[in-house]
């Protein structure tokens, strides 16, 4: 039976969870890595190694593909736009900075243990009234900012990490996002129509001694909670993190970090299990006075990156901005090159076997 401590959205837990050194191991050499697991060629040093199929002429049996993510019993569109589930308000409160560019609530709502979800699931929400056209408004997916047992631990619960949407148009007229606001301005006992739990995209792996690489910007924190909570803030009896979670953060200001407090608290209690680092593009600059994106960041820590990636239990996962892939494949071409590979079609191997995820809006 899994177990948390927690009162309040973004309080912190009373208890220090037991937690064993990361279990990583470096001892494979690049190439060694590449063939056995990728099986394609490899060109370093000027050598062309071919790994050739075995050919046979009877059928192969068809075998049932077994994901690497937790996926067994996951439950999805429970609850469908015609037939939603109305929980209600517990918790709504700001979590920015009066100065930061824009305000993010962290949103907790009751479910009542109804509506099932694992971490990294998303749930939509059917904000109240109608459009302009007299028609109930349409859902909007938002990712579980929650574990699956949520914030009080009682999975009765789950929560969502919200910016408010505003905006400028072209015609000079400020433009409010619907359903944004309608969250933000929700008051606790307030009812909310939600919908799903949908996607699997983003379920952790079930390797527990695995490497998690996780990539946010802005609200795409919201998956990267839910797993962080589960490894460092609960205690399971099927489930022990042993392995390394590495976050990289970027948000514009320090004001808009978001969660901070919960994740200096989680290195505190397994320093040897997780990483923590941010990038805060309008106050902080490389060592070239570059801007700190995620992506500059992530370059500054690039050959480790590469190294672990080269590994068959490290698993990336990415939310945020669609813009920021781009900026990390721009990191890892050159890098994988220096070992001969090319890196957009070994990105699609580790597509394949699970290991990079992404959910980008």
């Amino acid at each position: 039976m899994a177990s948390a401590a927690l009162a309040a959205a973004v309080s912190l837990p009373s208890s220090t969870p037991s937690l064993s050194p990361a279990a990583i191991s470096f001892s494979k050499s690049p190439q060694q890595i590449w063939l056995s697991s990728r099986g394609v060629h490899s060109h370093k040093a000027g050598n062309l190694v071919t790994v050739r199929a075995q050919v046979t002429t009877e059928a192969p049996a068809k075998v049932a593909k077994v994901s690497k993510k937790d996926d067994e019993g996951v439950v999805v569109n429970k609850y469908k736009p015609k037939d939603p589930y109305v929980g209600l308000c517990l918790i709504n409160t700001k979590i920015t900075g009066d100065d930061a560019p824009g305000e993010t609530n962290h949103i907790v709502f009751s479910t009542e243990g109804e509506v099932p979800y694992r971490e990294g699931q998303s749930i939509g929400v059917i904000a109240d009234g109608v459009d302009k056209n007299g028609k109930p408004h349409k859902l909007r997916l938002y990712s579980i900012a929650s574990s699956a047992i949520g914030d009080f631990g009682d999975s009765k619960t789950v929560s969502l990490c919200v910016k408010r949407l505003v905006y400028t148009n072209d015609q000079g007229e400020i433009v409010k996002g619907v359903c944004s606001n309608f969250l933000c301005d929700l008051k606790p006992g307030a009812p909310v129509k939600i919908t799903g739990p949908v996607g699997k995209e983003m379920l952790m792996p079930k390797d527990q001694n695995a490497t998690i690489i996780m990539l946010a910007t802005g609200t795409g924190i919201a998956p990267f909670r839910a797993f962080l909570w589960k490894m460092f803030f609960e205690k399971h009896e099927d489930y022990k993190f042993n392995g390394l979670a590495w976050l990289f953060l970027g948000v514009p200001t320090g004001s808009s970090l978001l969660y901070k407090e919960e994740f200096e608290k989680m290195k505190e209690l397994a320093p040897d299990n997780f990483r923590v680092d941010f990038a805060v593009s309008r106050e902080q600059t490389n060592e070239k006075g570059e801007k700190m994106y995620i992506q500059t960041r992530m370059a500054q820590y690039a050959k480790e990156l590469w190294e672990l990636l080269k590994k068959d239990n490290t698993y990336v996962y990415m939310c945020g901005l669609k813009g920021m892939e781009k900026g990390i494949d721009d990191i890892m071409v050159s890098l994988a090159a220096e070992d001969g590979i090319d890196w957009l079609t070994y990105k699609k191997e580790l597509k394949k076997a699970e290991q990079w995820n992404v959910e980008v809006y």
